[in-house]
């Protein structure tokens, strides 16, 4: 346990600190996770595949996704362009995070945050608003691809593991994630400044190479290894410190989704003796709190990956938002259940 919560320190804090680390950040993971399944001694033939088939389909969704971004990058640039100048940027900021997050659940969280990617990289804002931007609608898109089984492996994995059918997750927290969608929309609207770069640099016009293309999906597949080891190796700690907590504390507890992998996290922790308020609690955490740190959730990491957003400007703004929409959803939930 000693090894694990060492580890655990490091993932924590050493990619907020340590600038190669920070620059690296895939294979930092993959070398923690492997770290992780090491010191917790379950190397297991099941789990190196399980390590290896889990990250094909993100890994072939980005990669054909950075294709079409080449291919596409022209008519597509001019069709975001003529939508956002057609009205207000406030309106077409909170737009973005709306629909985005409502779709997520049909068109998966994978293919939201590569179009979240277009638009972004089409309206050049000045990196301050780049960044806001992109954080909240990931925790929009978060938010609403665990509605439905299609939208996420987190939603997947608690529609299996109930044995419920396919509107579960919608009817049980249905609610909270449309007002909290709705919710990050006002937010984008109200706190992300229109603010556009003025110049345009010569790179900007030139198409990415399918070098580039390549290197980004090879560190995307490295990546998702990485946190598929370190939730396999970090099960020891959560069977002997979680698992069996009150709700409320689970909820909180649940903060660690921001550096582990949540659908791993869920699979652990969720199971069908409990009730429907324990259930929506430790969901409701997994899912917000996700968006707080890179590694928390795949939108993150496509969308950090291909903006070249660092860890340190990521957690400068999705720490407090996340912490800030964490409270808000608490009482939310103790007020459902107490009044």
């Amino acid at each position: 346990m000693t090894g694990l919560i060492f580890i655990l320190l490091l993932v924590l804090f050493l990619p907020f600190s340590v600038k190669i680390i920070e620059k690296n950040l895939e294979i930092f993971l993959f070398l923690m996770g492997i770290s992780a399944v090491w010191v917790s001694g379950i190397w297991e033939p099941s789990l190196i595949l399980k390590a290896l088939k889990d990250p094909l389909k993100i890994t072939i969704a980005v990669f054909v996704a950075g294709l079409i971004f080449k291919w596409m990058k022209v008519p597509l640039e001019k069709m975001i362009k003529r939508v956002s100048e057609s009205m207000p940027y406030p309106l077409f900021f909170a737009l973005v995070v709306i629909i985005l997050g409502l779709l997520s659940s049909i068109i998966t969280a994978i293919i939201a945050s590569l179009v979240l990617v277009i638009i972004v990289a089409v309206l050049r804002l000045e990196r301050k608003s780049e960044v806001k931007l992109v954080i909240i609608t990931c925790f929009s898109i978060g938010l609403g691809a665990a509605l439905t089984p299609i939208g996420e492996p987190l939603s997947t994995i608690i529609v299996s593991k109930l044995n419920e059918d396919m509107f579960f997750l919608s009817k049980l927290i249905g609610r909270e994630v449309i007002l909290g969608i709705i919710m990050m929309g006002i937010v984008a609207a109200l706190f992300v400044q229109p603010h556009f770069k003025k110049t345009r640099l010569v790179a900007d016009n030139e198409s990415e190479t399918y070098q580039e293309i390549f290197l980004r999906t090879g560190k995307i597949y490295v990546f998702v290894m990485g946190l598929t080891l370190l939730g396999a190796g970090f099960q020891p700690l959560i069977d002997a410190y979680i698992l069996g907590l009150h709700e409320n504390i689970l909820y909180w507890i649940n903060i660690i989704s921001a550096v582990l992998d949540n659908a791993t996290l869920a699979a652990a922790e969720i199971s069908p003796s409990m009730s429907h308020e324990t259930i929506k609690a430790i969901l409701l955490g997994l899912i917000i709190s996700g968006g707080m740190l890179i590694p928390g959730n795949i939108p993150n990491i496509i969308s950090s990956g291909k903006l070249k957003i660092t860890s340190s400007e990521w957690a400068k703004f999705g720490l407090p938002f996340g912490l800030i929409t964490m409270t808000i959803y608490f009482f939310a939930i103790l007020g459902d259940k107490y009044f």
